[in-house]
């Protein structure tokens, strides 16, 4: 078995030979062993080994070395621990006067101690993880204002020039995020519809107050459940296919393919995903709520004996347009977020499987976190201005 490193004149950067024969094995160090060429072979010699059973004893020679400092005095008396730990006896052939008056003053330190760091204690390692927290999502933060400020840039070009526009994509990605996520939308705002007028119903008639489900029912739908549901169902529905296929394309190199071919990934796969996503996202709130309140009102229907005409009246009296408004000028902020945090998790996709799975979950759990955190400034703002 032989290996060479880097040269083989001993005035080239240090380099070394490995050869085992008649369970001798031979390291023959060749080059310039000073400090500045001592990284690479001072990895490899780290690991060295021999396998079981193939050599006895281990033979060192510097004879071909230029220069020997003190770093490698270090670097090769370490290597020669080592082969020792491994069993093997250790001999060194062709050592100077000065190299064996280093290799001394070495082995006469000694192996340095180990090092018994104080244990951390508990309160400050948790400002450590809360610093290393606030650190990574600053570095997040700048990362995303900065796409962001990119895709406002591609959008500003489209938008001057009409023709860039991909239709073809927008269609499709309308009918995968919006017309595709429809039924799941209105099972779930139905079936939520419901329970919420079932347990308003319950709670109020203790106070004689039943028939205020239908304002109960009304205001939180229109105002925040239809919302908020929607956009957290396009969040881990669209907003990771997006992740997904983007990232599945980074894989395969189709992006480099892009830019070679002159063709920018904002206008072909980023552009059409926002524009898409914040037509539709509206469209589903609107669906959205016209579920919740039809599930509510079969509850008021059967638990309270309210006709569908009365239900409609009392929706009508409860509720004004900004009522309504609220939920749909919140709907495209929130699809913007959702589609630019999926785009971005699918072109910051390293090139493996697991970094698309990685990046698919990530994506999720950022949209939804940043859906609710938008919702909570909308209510504050909203409230301030009294609609």
């Amino acid at each position: 078995m032989s290996s060479r490193g880097a040269g083989d004149r001993a005035d080239e950067p240090a380099s070394y030979r490995v050869e085992i024969e008649n369970r001798v094995l031979r390291l023959e160090a060749e080059g310039n062993w000073s400090i500045v060429h001592l990284n690479k072979v001072d990895g490899d010699l780290r690991r060295l080994a021999a396998g079981p059973g193939e050599a006895d004893r281990a033979v060192i020679g510097l004879s071909g070395v230029s220069r020997f400092d003190t770093a490698a005095a270090v670097v090769v008396s370490r290597t020669a621990g080592r082969l020792e730990e491994q069993g093997l006896r250790v001999a060194f052939e062709g050592v100077s006067e000065a190299q064996h008056l280093l290799l001394g003053k070495v082995d006469a330190c000694g192996k340095p101690e180990p090092m018994h760091l104080p244990p951390v204690p508990l309160h400050i390692e948790i400002l450590g993880k809360i610093g290393e927290a606030a650190i990574a999502m600053t570095a997040e933060a700048r990362a995303m204002l900065g796409f962001i400020g990119t895709v406002v840039v591609a959008i500003s070009r489209t938008l001057a020039n009409p023709r860039r526009f991909r239709l073809v994509p927008f269609v499709h990605h309308m009918e995968k995020s919006g017309f595709d996520a429809l039924p799941l939308v209105c099972l779930l705002t139905f079936l939520i519809g419901a329970v919420v007028a079932q347990q308003g119903a319950t709670q109020l008639r203790q106070f004689g107050a039943e028939v205020f489900t239908v304002n109960l029912i009304a205001i939180i739908f229109l105002r925040e459940v239809g919302l908020l549901l929607t956009a957290i169902i396009v969040a881990g529905r669209s907003g990771s296919a997006f992740t997904a296929e983007i990232g599945s394309m980074k894989m395969r190199e189709e992006i480099d393919a892009m830019r070679t071919l002159g063709l920018d990934p904002m206008d072909m796969l980023v552009v059409p995903r926002v524009v898409a996503l914040t037509v539709t996202l509206p469209l589903l709130t609107f669906v959205a709520d016209i579920m919740g309140l039809v599930g509510g009102g079969l509850v008021v229907f059967l638990m309270l004996d309210m006709s569908p005409g009365i239900y409609i009246t009392r929706v009508q009296e409860a509720v004004g347009f900004w009522t309504f408004g609220v939920g749909l000028v919140k709907a495209p902020f929130m699809a913007a977020v959702i589609a630019l945090v999926g785009c971005r998790a699918g072109l910051s996709v390293t090139g493996s499987a697991e970094s698309v799975g990685a990046m698919t979950t990530s994506s999720v759990v950022r949209s939804i976190f940043l859906v609710i955190i938008l919702d909570a400034l909308f209510a504050m703002f909203f409230t301030a201005v009294k609609i």
